[in-house]
């Protein structure tokens, strides 16, 4: 095997660039795998623990390839990433195009003072300082980068609320700012719900599924997974609630959130309950059935919050959840097709709020898993990688991305795992999301075809497939294509994650 890399001097690009060329060189012909990443001391790291050596030399501003495998296959995927990354955007209706690099803020508001909103996408430790910069230029910020200290991310909130600005993130990866996708985000149309969500595959579940029916959005705004920790205060979602209620666009708002600390949800729920628009509220996991509060409506799934907001906002009646199968035969059918052994659900997830979602609807039915991810009362894996009676995992988890690009990005880690369980013969249902939108990979199905394919010719009795497809008919991948193909490989395809994890976790308790 060999191993090459190469440095180039101050040759920035953002994290989601790297990882969508790192995606593609892994895909060479004889690469092993591969690294495209700046060269910070932590990237660097996370290089020599992949086994690409240690003598890899380069400044936090530099970029690395990196790069096992064939000696003729390395230096064809280092040739193709560096043409990737140096390649010149076409500028030829592009009326936004700047007329000198930008080495500032500051030198960007010059040549256009009208900007509003900095995005920040450089390594964790240096997203802090380039944050506060933005924000006392008096820009609102959306970081993706993450890595940052919950204490930095206070400070930067507190600024920012200081300057009455907003701050998406840190790690916001998601968000919809006057129709425009940022990040991994859907395209839907433009119309009277506002969202805010300390989720990004939790907003992109909302935003969607209120287009497909039928409505659409004014703002989407993430506020990073931390802002509704104690330590943080809920800064964010705060400030993204009070400038959705003084929109004259939204005239519904949705807020969602993994479980906020306690009083943090209170100090939400009280100002939810005193603006004078509806809000829908969907904390995952926290019970609401107690609680009566004016203007205020809770959703039980990150699907139904979507449904409820249309509900109001057409002024008709709260739909109730449903969590029966549409077709009981279709379970039977299956159940008599599985050997005794074939008990256990595995739950293979890109985005982590599904994986979230998905242990807690298991519970509901006394299901308890393993999970590198695990909520309360499920357990921790005893190994990442290798699953262990129900398991439901966070492919999305830095366990799994450190120098590998994103699951949504590149899904050969997913299929990789579902493969691997399939082939388990205690397996009885392989659950999965597919996520579609900007960022994404443009192909996530034809690999996941052929490991389906090859699963049903190699066993006796295949376990049973059941996925949600997060996306809508205007996203690049197409989500109704996306069903369809599913469904000829044999999928069963669920309206929402919601209830893909609802069939699944009745069939199973049918079982036991």
């Amino acid at each position: 095997m060999t191993i090459r890399y190469t440095t180039f001097e101050n040759l920035y690009q953002d994290s989601v660039s790297l990882m969508q060329i790192s995606a593609r060189i892994n895909k060479i012909n004889g690469v092993d795998e591969a690294s495209v990443a700046m060269g910070t001391a932590a990237n660097l790291a996370r290089m020599a623990d992949a086994g690409f050596g240690i003598d890899i030399i380069a400044k936090p501003n530099d970029l690395v390839i990196a790069v096992k495998g064939e000696a003729e296959a390395c230096e064809e995927a280092i040739k193709i990433a560096f043409e990737a990354l140096t390649a010149k955007p076409d500028t030829g209706n592009d009326s936004q195009q700047f007329s000198q690099p930008l080495t500032s803020f500051a030198l960007g508001l010059t040549q256009h003072p009208d900007a509003n909103l900095a995005l920040i996408s450089v390594p964790g430790e240096y997203a802090t300082a380039e944050a506060m910069k933005a924000l006392q230029l008096g820009l609102n910020v959306m970081m993706f980068s993450d890595n940052v200290s919950v204490e930095d991310e206070r400070a930067i909130k507190q600024l920012a609320q200081q300057k009455d600005l907003m701050v998406m993130g840190p790690d916001c990866g998601t968000a919809i700012i006057n129709g425009i996708p940022l990040g991994f985000a859907n395209v839907v149309r433009r119309g009277a719900i506002g969202v805010v969500a300390a989720s990004g595959t939790g907003l992109q579940e909302a935003t969607c599924r209120i287009h497909q029916l039928g409505e659409g959005i004014s703002q989407a705004l993430g506020t990073g997974g931390h802002d509704l920790h104690q330590e943080v205060g809920g800064i964010s979602m705060l400030h993204g609630l009070c400038a959705l209620a003084d929109d004259d666009d939204t005239q519904v708002i949705v807020l969602i959130s993994k479980p906020p600390a306690k009083s943090i949800a209170e100090k939400i729920l009280k100002m939810a309950s005193q603006i004078n628009k509806p809000v829908v509220v969907h904390f995952l996991g926290a019970s609401s059935s107690e609680l009566s509060l004016n203007g205020v409506y809770f959703a039980h799934s990150l699907a139904h919050s979507a449904e409820v907001a249309v509900a109001v906002l057409n002024h008709q009646d709260i739909p109730a959840v449903s969590t029966t199968p549409k077709d009981d035969t279709v379970l039977a059918n299956l159940k008599t097709q599985l050997t005794p052994s074939q008990r256990y659900i595995r739950g293979v997830f890109a985005g982590g709020t599904f994986c979230f979602e998905a242990q807690i609807i298991a519970s509901q039915y006394g299901l308890s898993a393993y999970s590198n991810t695990p909520v309360q009362g499920n357990s921790l894996l005893n190994d990442v990688w290798t699953s262990q009676q129900h398991t439901i995992v966070d492919l999305g988890d830095d366990a799994f991305t450190q120098g590998r690009p994103h699951p949504m990005i590149d899904p050969t880690l997913r299929n990789q795992r579902i493969l691997q369980d399939a082939q388990d013969p205690s397996t009885a249902v392989i659950l999965f999301d597919v996520v579609l939108g900007y960022g994404a990979a443009e192909d996530p199905l034809t690999e996941l075809c052929e490991v389906i394919a090859q699963v049903r010719r190699e066993s006796l009795t295949p376990p049973m497939f059941i996925a949600h497809v997060c996306g809508t008919d205007l996203d690049p991948q197409s989500r109704n294509l996306s069903r369809d193909t599913l469904i000829a490989a044999g999928v069963l395809i669920a309206d929402s994650n919601a209830d893909a994890a609802h069939l699944t976790a009745q069939f199973i308790s049918q079982l036991c």
